[in-house]
């Protein structure tokens, strides 16, 4: 933190306390670190998280728009054979039956995204390649209500990943 902004997280906690940042959205809180102090876009973001956590403003895995949890697995299979597990909905059946979830159109290259209906949030799936025949499959879970939702799922799709890790390797 100090190499990339001149100043530490205690340096930047006091400044934000002293300017009594707790009274304050997470928008101007980030634009007050810009304007005040021309703190870089990234670290901003990063130094106005951790502050919100540090001071009870935003709890673990919450975002503007609820909770958010991700986890990865690497699989031993191609990208598209990996993200074919997730869009196609014969194979999708055969490792995650009964999901609750519904596709949604995206055009980025190696994701997937789905409305996920029991809680009401959303699903992304993205594919990152890890040579020709390996594959890091990472599930967000997001926009969801609680925290309490938040590490059900999170645990629920380390399970489920785990799943799909067995499934894709037999075959």
């Amino acid at each position: 933190m100090r190499k990339a902004t001149g100043r530490s997280h205690a340096e930047w906690f006091g400044l934000l306390d002293a300017w009594g940042a707790t009274d304050h959205t997470h928008t101007e809180i980030a634009e007050w670190l810009s304007s005040a102090h021309g703190a870089p876009s990234w670290w901003r973001q990063s130094i106005t998280v951790d502050y919100e956590r540090a001071r009870g403003m935003r709890g673990r895995h919450q975002m503007a728009d609820g909770f958010s949890v991700s986890i990865t697995r690497t699989v031993t299979v191609p990208p598209e054979r990996a993200l074919a597990a997730f869009v196609d909905d014969a194979t999708l059946r055969r490792w995650l039956p009964g999901a609750p979830m519904e596709p949604r159109p995206t055009r980025a290259k190696l994701t997937a995204r789905f409305d996920w209906s029991d809680p009401a949030s959303r699903v992304v799936v993205n594919i990152a390649p890890r040579g020709t025949d390996r594959s890091v499959v990472a599930v967000t879970h997001e926009r969801l209500r609680d925290a309490a939702a938040a590490e059900r799922l999170k645990a629920g799709w380390r399970d489920r990943l785990g799943h799909l890790k067995a499934f894709l390797e037999a075959e």
